[in-house]
């Protein structure tokens, strides 16, 4: 159970960030907007949900990539953008993951080989993908470079290469997280309500 303390503290933080005008995001669920007639809004996240994975060395291609997929519509999730000061950054990062509808891997000469946490992402990725069916696309492997990809990656899932053409290989990963998320969407049970 909640402590109502602690949600009237949040709500006190909501309330302030949009009384001075700014929109206050809640991870996941949504966001509360500033609106001249009602004192706010909210409009609740439908955007699929996609974690980038990278190494720092390869920080201004995930870049690029959290931007074209906001622009695509998606609400795309990478450390540099959404982790905040002082928070329990594994903690966030594998929350990140088991709530995310995707997961891009960006494989490069600089990843391959380079131990620390990229590496702990894609295993901890696995494991999450482990539990979904089978037929259902979570992890996605991009390859910014000529690398060689992991084999326990390999042998499951499909790559996708951003080389030679950038944006013909990810125009490949929009479509292919658009059909999924328009699949998943139609397979799930009409709810009746009586």
């Amino acid at each position: 159970m909640i402590d109502p303390s602690t949600i009237h503290q949040f709500a006190q933080i909501v309330i302030r960030g949009v009384t001075a005008g700014r929109t206050v995001e809640i991870d996941g669920l949504g966001s509360f907007y500033p609106d001249t007639v009602w004192g706010f809004r909210f409009e609740a996240a439908t955007a699929p949900k996609v974690f980038i994975a990278y190494v720092s060395e390869d920080a201004a291609e995930a870049l690029k990539i959290f931007t074209a997929l906001e622009a695509a519509g998606f609400n795309p999730w990478i450390d540099s953008q959404k982790l905040l000061a002082g928070q329990n950054w594994p903690r966030a990062i594998e929350s990140a993951i088991e709530s995310c509808d995707f997961f891009i891997a960006c494989f490069s000469e600089n990843s391959v080989n380079k131990r620390g946490g990229f590496q702990a992402e894609i295993r901890y990725a696995l494991d999450c993908a482990r539990r979904m069916p089978l037929d259902q696309i979570f992890v996605l492997p991009i390859r910014l470079n000529l690398c060689r990809v992991p084999r326990a990656v390999n042998r499951e899932v499909h790559q996708v290469d951003l080389f030679p053409d950038w944006d013909r290989g990810l125009h490949k990963v929009i479509d292919s997280m658009r059909s999924e998320a328009a699949r998943r969407n139609t397979a799930r049970p009409a709810v009746t309500r009586k």
